[in-house]
């Protein structure tokens, strides 16, 4: 018998990450923010369906938003520019964050003033979504181009996402995207799943994805 003890140590840390991330939700309910985890691959048109939100709902709610990236800024200049109040997270070569980063972002970033905080996260469809950041809810974008296969290849995040945007749908003409058949495959996954087609680039469906925030902020100050 060996005399060495194996410790599975993934397992205690999604364990000891779901702890932390209930409580930061706990905590969120409590001081009435709502927190909405934005998930893409790069280049889906995260930054720039962001600022179409924030235009839609600036009016209305006080909004915060955590820019997180391995090492950039650039998002976070971009963002600074709508008005809204808006942090940068760097992770330090980490493809996600977890409750206790995000807790450290709301805490630099100061919710006091925000009701609405929106964390962009890492562009990757893979560890982002094993880690619970403690949101409120989690919405994904998938782009035309990324190929309507896309809940096929990566079914975790499909599955953990209460809404999807599929964006870019203003170039669907040009590319080989069936969008009637990626309906399909996120259904066999996530019945529940609201998805939503926009174009950030033209504004179409920016309208019924700010009333989906609307209501979900609504009934989450209300619970």
């Amino acid at each position: 018998m060996e005399g060495y003890r194996v410790l599975e140590i993934k397992q205690s840390v999604f364990e000891s990450n779901d702890r932390a991330a209930d409580q930061l939700r706990s905590d969120l309910k409590k001081d009435k923010v709502f927190l909405l985890n934005l998930m893409s691959s790069p280049g889906s048109g995260k930054t720039t369906t962001l600022r179409r939100t924030i235009a839609a709902l600036k009016d209305e709610f006080r909004i915060g938003v955590m820019e997180a990236d391995i090492d950039s800024d650039v998002d976070a200049a971009t963002i600074e520019k709508t008005g809204a109040k808006v942090i940068q997270l760097h992770t330090g070569g980490m493809c996600h964050l977890d409750a206790g980063m995000t807790r450290q972002g709301l805490e630099g970033l100061g919710v006091d003033d925000v009701d609405f905080a929106i964390l962009e996260n890492i562009g990757n469809l893979v560890c982002p979504a094993e880690f619970d950041t403690g949101s409120s809810k989690n919405a994904m974008i998938l782009s035309v181009p990324e190929g309507d296969d896309k809940p096929l290849k990566y079914p975790l995040m499909f599955s953990i996402c209460d809404v999807l945007l599929i964006n870019k749908i203003d170039v669907l003409p040009y590319f080989d995207f069936d969008l009637e058949a990626c309906k399909k495959y996120v259904r066999r996954l996530n019945p529940n799943m609201k998805i939503i087609p926009i174009s950030a680039r033209t504004g179409e469906g920016i309208d019924e994805w700010a009333d989906w925030l609307r209501t979900q902020i609504r009934e989450w100050n209300e619970q």
